[in-house]
């Protein structure tokens, strides 16, 4: 016997962050030239950064500054 399937009365919220829209405020992650994500902060930026850079040196890890629209490369020694 199947069992009615019950929708719920209010649809979550979704939290996503399109990569076709350009950033305005915040610091952006970008790894292997796509955008990842968004951090309001540039030591939360830098510190996500240099975690992935530790666990997969292969990929190429920059951080974006939306307000000053430039991206800073980690040094090889960070």
């Amino acid at each position: 016997m199947k069992k009615p399937r019950t929708i719920p009365d209010e649809p979550q919220p979704r939290n996503i962050t399109r990569a076709d829209l350009v950033m305005t405020e915040g610091f952006g992650l970008e790894v292997d030239g796509r955008m990842k994500t968004v951090f309001p902060t540039l030591q939360a930026a830098q510190k996500r950064a240099r975690d992935l850079k530790a666990e997969f040196p292969m990929l190429q890890v920059k951080v974006y500054d939306a307000a000053e629209k430039q991206f800073m490369e980690l040094s090889p020694t960070e």
